[in-house]
């Protein structure tokens, strides 16, 4: 049987309802259900519209942790800004469609 870490839990849950919080406030149409809008780019920030389900692995995590220690949760695109170049999000993201 597995060791459950509630802390990490926990703070996992609290990370995903601030981050709910954000993309209802700032609420875009054009993202599907099961899905939502970040912007990527160091100087110049592009849309990307990702699965929920990256919410769940690490990688993720430490780049919404980068993202929380920059922006807090006030992002000026009105949307979640992930800090990161475009190369390092797209390594994340094609690791995690690869596991997905």
């Amino acid at each position: 049987m597995g060791i459950i870490r509630l802390p990490s839990m926990i703070s996992s849950v609290k990370q995903f309802h601030k981050l709910h919080s954000v993309i209802k406030r700032n609420h875009i149409s054009d993202v599907p259900k099961g899905y939502f809008a970040v912007y990527v780019g160091e100087t110049e920030k592009k849309r990307y519209v990702v699965p929920i389900a990256y919410l769940n692995h690490t990688s993720f995590q430490e780049l919404l942790q980068k993202a929380e220690e920059e922006f807090g949760f006030q992002h000026p695109m009105g949307g979640l800004t992930i800090p990161c170049n475009e190369d390092a999000f797209f390594h994340v993201t094609s690791r995690l469609m690869n596991s997905l």
